[in-house]
């Protein structure tokens, strides 16, 4: 037996393993790392997060990623450059992570690497009769591997499209395995630069679960505020937008495309909801003299629309829900006001409720997945539309 095939034989047979899971997200902010330990697999995982921490980047990478991110035109060299850097630059941060933490590589057993979305293109988006629907995600894991000397899993996306998915979401997998209930209807809520949710019934079963994008989450927010406020990211505590005042023309023109109208699941990216769609918006509401206050307060009210928008269409009236949150936009106070009013819940919870810390959640989510790719693979999903019963990833070797 070849001795890679070996030695990923026996890990996967350890009744307990540990796997670091990776994240780097469409804002740019910096890579999470999250190290994990799991027991059992399917329906039996359990999962205690050991350790987590977020690397930031450093400014010339980050322009590097906006450079080449979400253009139907970018430059191939840069491309196909950052994929074997963006690998070896993981490897490198896993190995600062693990030496902070004081422990060896020898003692991780498998990386979970999501890679960098570079572009997102459902066929609902891209409209081209000849082709399916596309993801890419860059920084090759067998650079990852080879850097650290830790086995790697990474691409997970491509084989949910190839099962016929749309690549995204995927937290559905974890957020079933991890957070189902058997009393109470759960919906797993992120919003990360696109917001999407997992809607779990009260019960164990994957009948009737669901996962779909449902709009922006901070990305346009984001994108608005690093075009006029160079230098900053993102709106620190939404001080920017609790200032201005919601423009009802505008966040009319901003909800009046086809993608709200579509059927669930779906998804999407900053590919649509760009700057040239705020600037569309902006001209059909004839409201070309808005402080940056007023867009930026309509742009909150925008992505928590498309969310309340999309839970009221696709999940059933009669049955109570509770909500808890993840991603980014969780420590937006505005937002999470704007959806909390409409639902009348009380103050939204964090996954931090049911254990996992919610800024680790994706990063946790990916471990999971590649613990499922070793390990387990025996749950039928049954035949849930955008939630195919595969494993998902690829295997990269460090020799």
């Amino acid at each position: 037996m070849n001795r890679n095939i070996s030695q990923l034989y026996q890990l996967s047979s350890k009744p307990v393993k540990r796997i670091i899971g990776l994240m780097s997200g469409t804002s740019f902010d910096g890579l999470d790392v999250a190290l994990c330990e799991f027991k059992g697999s399917g329906n039996d995982t359990e999962v205690q997060v050991l350790n987590f921490t977020t690397v930031n980047y450093e400014e010339p990478f980050k322009q590097d990623l906006k450079s080449i991110f979400s253009k139907r035109v970018a430059d191939i060299q840069k491309v196909t450059l950052l994929n074997e850097f963006i690998g070896s630059y993981f490897g490198e941060l896993v190995l600062s992570c693990l030496k902070k933490w004081d422990l060896e590589p020898s003692t991780v057993d498998f990386i979970a690497s999501h890679g960098q979305t570079i572009f997102h293109a459902p066929k609902s988006l891209h409209r081209l009769k000849e082709y399916g629907n596309g993801t890419l995600q860059i920084g090759d894991g067998d650079h990852l591997a080879v850097k650290t000397g830790i086995i790697t899993i990474s691409d997970f996306r491509q084989k949910h499209i190839a099962s016929g998915g749309e690549g995204a979401p995927l937290a559905v997998y974890g957020d079933y395995l991890l957070f189902s209930s058997m009393h109470t209807a759960r919906i797993m809520l992120n919003i990360g630069g696109i917001a999407n949710f997992t809607y779990l019934p009260a019960c164990k079963t994957p009948k009737g679960i669901f996962s779909t994008d449902v709009g922006p989450g901070n990305t346009l927010m984001d994108q608005y505020m690093q075009l006029n406020y160079p230098g900053r990211y993102y709106d620190e505590g939404a001080k920017l937008a609790l200032s201005g005042t919601i423009n009802q023309p505008l966040l009319k023109a901003l909800l009046d495309n086809p993608f709200f109208n579509a059927g669930f699941p779906k998804t999407t990216g900053p590919e649509l909801f760009s700057l040239a769609y705020l600037q569309l918006a902006i001209t059909k509401s004839y409201k070309t003299d808005l402080k940056h206050e007023d867009v930026m307060a309509t742009l909150s009210a925008f992505s928590a629309q498309s969310i309340i928008l999309a839970i009221n269409k696709s999940v059933p009236e009669a049955e109570p829900f509770e909500i808890y949150v993840s991603g980014g936009g969780m420590h937006n106070p505005l937002l999470m006001q704007q959806i909390e009013k409409h639902f009348k819940l009380g103050p939204i919870q964090s996954t931090a409720a049911l254990g996992i810390d919610p800024d680790a959640k994706e990063a946790v989510l990916f471990a999971l997945l590649a613990n499922e790719a070793v390990a387990g693979g025996a749950v039928d999903y049954g035949d849930n539309i955008g939630f195919p019963s595969v494993s998902l990833g690829k295997i990269s070797f460090p020799g």
